[in-house]
């Protein structure tokens, strides 16, 4: 294994949400408040946001509002999340993951502000940044406050890659028009997105942001003291968030993404696919930061993990990704690498679900170029020039150094 995949210094980083209690209480003090957060918005003491500020009696919660998986994490994917009461603090919990994404007028009746808390993975279809920004507009449109607690991205600040999204593919899992992978933080992004006037009408919110203390970009989650809180149910460890950005491609094709298996987005295959077939495609690209293996599976229903996974009982040849050497791993390119050469393999099997893998992809020219057999290199340099102009963009917003 490659000594950068071990974690040598562990730095202390404060997020947050631990700071806002001891350097900036005044932003909540004697306020009615609503606040955005699941199971990550922890405390360094593993006091969790809404217990820290209902023992502290520093502000009153009115109401909660949960993203995908719900407030407690734990509901599949997918799954629609209803509305419920906090078993503990008796405050109304309002389900962002259901009939509705953004929070009413109704829901925010009587709220002085909103406070967010909740720690996201670092890629542009991740439902979490959607659920924020759309929460933040609801605060612009109705005047209301709104405070950010900054978290780290897991995966670094360092790299932005992949097509910035279509107007024509907007949708929940890809909301603003951003590469798949952003290189930001949750606060930053949410700066880009209200000073750049992306919000519908170009409403701008109130927006204060509690930073992150500690952090620097080049810095994964696992160098910086804190734990792994799993963020969904199929997000367990960081190796899978390094890779997500762009095996989560698969999902929008015919071959199965690993749900269902104990490595979702680290395992991949089909009954029909030939691993070495595959893999002799492989070897004409370039797979800098992995190692990639034959094996087999049977995806299996996971109760709160997997519901009805792709290909669910049946026998799949695979692959299985390993990283050696993150630092190395372009995930979004990774993908694309891997669907050019299983698009080889098998021209006739590998069929994509046109909408959902161009709406994860924020492009359809990549399922084009895919479906011609254009080489890897060639489809990812096509969105080359859009990156520089976002890279230029992103800088302006930058809040911790490299």
């Amino acid at each position: 294994m490659n000594s950068s995949t071990v974690t040598k210094n562990i730095a202390l980083v404060n997020t947050g949400a631990d700071r806002l209690l001891s350097e900036y209480p005044e932003l909540i003090k004697n306020k009615r408040i609503a606040i955005l957060t699941n199971h990550t918005g922890r405390l360094s003491d593993g006091r969790h946001i809404i217990n820290a500020i209902a023992e502290s009696g520093i502000a009153e919660i009115g109401a909660l509002f949960g993203p995908e998986h719900g407030i407690t994490g734990d509901t599949p994917d997918g799954k629609v999340v209803e509305h419920a009461e906090h078993p503990e603090h008796g405050i109304p919990v309002y389900s962002l993951y259901g009939r509705i994404h953004k929070p009413t007028k109704q829901m925010l009746e009587g709220i002085d502000l909103i406070l967010c808390d909740i720690q996201d993975v670092g890629a542009r279809f991740y439902t979490f940044i959607s659920t924020i920004a759309l929460a933040i507009e609801a605060a612009a449109e109705l005047n209301i406050p709104f405070v950010m607690l900054d978290r780290p991205n897991p995966i670094r600040g360092l790299h932005f890659d992949g097509p910035i999204r279509t107007q024509s593919l907007k949708s929940f899992v890809s909301w603003m028009p951003i590469p798949v992978v952003y290189g930001l933080t949750i606060g930053e992004l949410a700066r880009m997105w209200n000073e750049e006037h992306w919000f519908r009408n170009g409403v701008q919110a109130k927006l204060d942001l509690v930073p992150v203390s500690g952090w620097k970009r080049h810095m994964w989650l696992d160098e910086t003291g804190l734990p792994w809180v799993a963020p969904s149910p199929n997000m367990q460890k960081i190796s899978t968030a390094i890779l997500y950005p762009g095996i989560c491609f698969v999902e929008g094709t015919s071959i199965s993404e690993g749900r269902g298996t104990d490595s979702p987005f680290e395992l991949i295959g089909a009954p029909w696919l030939n691993p070495e077939k595959v893999l002799r495609h492989l070897l004409e690209f370039d797979m800098a930061g992995v190692r990639i293996s034959e094996e087999e599976f049977i995806p299996r229903e996971i109760l709160g993990v997997s519901s009805q996974p792709k290909f669910e009982g049946n026998h799949c040849r695979g692959l299985r990704i390993r990283i050696t050497d993150r630092d190395a791993v372009r995930p979004v390119r990774l993908g694309v690498m891997l669907l050019a050469a299983i698009k080889r393999a098998h021209p006739s099997d590998t069929m994509f679900r046109h909408r959902r893998f161009d709406i994860l992809v924020g492009s359809s020219e990549v399922r084009h170029a895919l479906d011609k057999s254009v080489h890897p290199d060639e489809i990812c340099g096509a969105w080359i020039a859009e990156l520089e102009q976002f890279g230029e963009l992103r800088k302006k917003y930058f809040l911790y150094p490299e």
